[in-house]
C-alpha cells in the first residue's frame, strides 16, 4: 500500500470519530430544547439524577445552546478541512474540492443532521437524560469561551441599535400548557370532557364571577315579612337550600335562608307560625362582579361559605354566584336528584335549538358542546345584539360563529327566543 493510500485509510477512521461526536451534539440540541420540562422536574423530586442535570442545563439554556453550537461547528469544520485536505492529495484541484465537498455533505446530512435529530425528537426525554452528563462537562469546559462569545454579541448588537432586555411573560406557561392541551386533543389522547376540565381550570384566572353568575332575573328570593308558613313552603318548594332574603323591595337583601337552618328551627319549635325567620337567617354575604374565580375560590375555601351576592361599582344586585358554579367551570354540569335541566334550551327535531335571551353563552355552550365566544357578551341575547349591532327585529336571521341566529320573540328592546342552528363549515362561510 503506497503512503498517501495508506495516510488516508488512516484519516477516515478519525473524520468518522468525529462525525460521531458532532451527531451527539446534533442529538442533545434537539432533545435538550425539546424535552419535556414538566415531566424533568416530576423525575427530578422522584430523586432522578439525569433528569436534575437536564434541569440544570435547560436553567441556562443560552449557555447551554452556545456550547453545543461551538462543539457542533469546531467539529464539522474540522472534519470537512481534514476531508478535504485528503481528498485533494489524490484528486487535485477543483475536482477533489468537490468531491469532498459532495461526500462530507451527504455525510453530514444524513448521519450528523436527519438522523440524530430524528432520534431525539421521538425520544426527547430519554435521549436529553443520556446525554445531560456529557453535555454538563461540555457546558462547564467551554464556560469562558462561550462568556466571551456571548460578550462580542451582545455589544455588537448593541453597537447596531439593538437591545436585548429579557422579559418574562407570565402568562406563557398557561399558555404553554393549553397548547398542549389543544395539540393531544387533536390527537385524540385527550378526551373532549378532560380538555374542558383542564382548560376551566386555566381559565379560573381570567374570568369573573360576572361570567358564571346567575342573573338577578334568575334568582328565587324570599319576601321576609311573608309569613313563616308561606315563606317554609315557598323554600321548600324550591330545588336550592339557599335562599336570599329581602325586605321591600327584591334590590334590598337582608339575609340568606338555609334550608337545613328551616328544619333545625322548625322541629326545635314544632310550629311553624312561631318561626323567627329574621333570626335563622345569615348575614349575607357580597362580592364586587370584577372579582376573578380563582379569588373567589380561595375566599369561598377561606370563609367557608357557598353562597355570594354579586354587586357592581355602584352597590347595586347583579345576581349570585355559589361554590357549585366555579366547581361546574372545571368538572361541566354538577346535577343531583333535585336540580332540573337547563331551563330555557329546548332542542328541536330539525336540528336547531330554541334558547331564551337570557341563557348564558357559556351555559349553552357546556350544554351542548358548542363553542361560541364568550367574551363579549354573557347571554346569548347578548352575543347577537354584539354581533349585530343593533338589536334585531322578530323574524330577522344572522349567521356568525358557524351558527345561524333566529329572533323568534322580542319585548322591547329585549330579545326573548332565538333559534340557533348549527351550520356546516362550507355554509357558514
Amino acid at each position: 500500500m503506497k503512503p498517501l493510500e495508506a495516510a488516508l485509510f488512516a484519516a477516515a477512521p478519525f473524520i468518522l470519530v468525529l462525525l460521531a461526536i458532532s451527531a451527539v451534539f446534533s442529538a442533545a440540541e434537539t432533545a435538550l430544547t425539546g424535552a419535556s420540562r414538566g415531566r424533568m422536574h416530576q423525575l427530578e423530586r422522584d430523586g432522578d439524577r439525569a433528569a436534575a442535570r437536564v434541569n440544570r442545563l435547560l436553567a441556562d439554556q443560552e449557555t447551554m445552546i452556545g456550547a453545543v453550537l461551538i462543539g457542533y461547528n469546531v467539529l464539522n469544520i474540522l472534519c470537512s478541512a481534514l476531508a478535504t485536505m485528503f481528498i485533494t492529495q489524490v484528486v487535485p484541484g477543483a475536482w477533489g474540492v468537490a468531491i469532498a465537498t459532495g461526500i462530507m455533505t451527504v455525510l453530514v446530512v444524513v448521519f450528523v443532521e436527519v438522523l440524530p435529530k430524528t432520534l431525539a425528537i421521538v425520544r426527547a426525554d430519554d435521549v436529553a437524560r443520556v446525554l445531560s452528563g456529557p453535555m454538563l462537562l461540555v457546558v462547564r469546559l467551554l464556560g469562558p469561551v462561550i462568556f466571551a462569545i456571548q460578550w462580542i454579541v451582545r455589544h455588537t448588537l448593541r453597537l447596531v441599535g439593538v437591545r436585548m432586555e429579557m422579559e418574562t411573560d407570565v402568562l406563557a406557561a398557561h399558555e404553554e400548557i393549553r397548547g398542549a392541551v389543544e395539540y393531544h386533543h387533536s390527537e385524540g389522547l385527550v378526551e373532549s370532557r378532560d380538555r374542558r376540565m383542564l382548560g376551566g381550570v386555566l381559565d379560573l384566572g381570567e374570568l369573573t364571577v360576572a361570567d358564571v353568575m346567575v342573573h338577578r332575573r334568575q334568582i328565587e328570593m324570599l319576601d321576609i315579612d311573608d309569613p313563616p308558613r308561606q315563606i317554609v313552603a315557598e323554600a321548600l318548594a324550591s330545588p336550592y337550600t339557599r335562599l336570599p332574603l329581602y325586605k321591600g323591595e327584591p334590590e334590598n337583601v337582608v339575609g340568606v335562608l338555609h334550608a337545613k337552618d328551616i328544619a333545625r328551627a322548625v322541629a326545635a319549635l314544632g310550629d311553624v307560625d312561631k318561626l323567627d325567620v329574621a333570626a335563622i337567617a345569615t348575614e349575607p354575604w357580597f362580592v364586587p362582579e370584577t372579582t376573578h374565580l380563582k379569588d373567589q375560590l380561595n375566599n369561598f375555601l377561606k370563609r367557608r361559605s357557598h353562597f355570594a351576592l354579586v354587586v357592581d361599582e355602584y352597590g347595586a344586585l347583579e345576581g349570585l354566584v355559589t361554590l357549585e358554579d366555579i366547581l361546574e367551570e372545571i368538572v361541566g354540569e354538577i346535577e343531583d336528584e333535585h336540580d332540573t335541566e337547563l331551563e330555557g334550551v329546548r332542542p328541536q327535531p330539525d336540528g336547531s335549538v330554541v334558547v331564551d335571551g337570557d341563557v348564558s353563552v357559556r351555559e349553552l355552550n357546556r350544554a351542548l358542546d358548542w363553542e361560541l365566544p364568550d367574551d363579549h357578551a354573557v347571554t346569548v341575547a347578548g352575543l347577537v345584539i354584539h354581533e349585530a349591532q343593533t338589536i334585531p327585529e322578530v323574524g330577522q336571521s344572522f349567521i356568525f360563529h358557524r351558527h345561524r341566529f333566529q329572533v323568534l320573540r322580542r319585548q322591547r328592546n329585549q330579545i326573548t327566543s332565538l333559534r340557533i342552528t348549527p351550520l356546516p363549515a362550507d355554509e357558514a362561510e
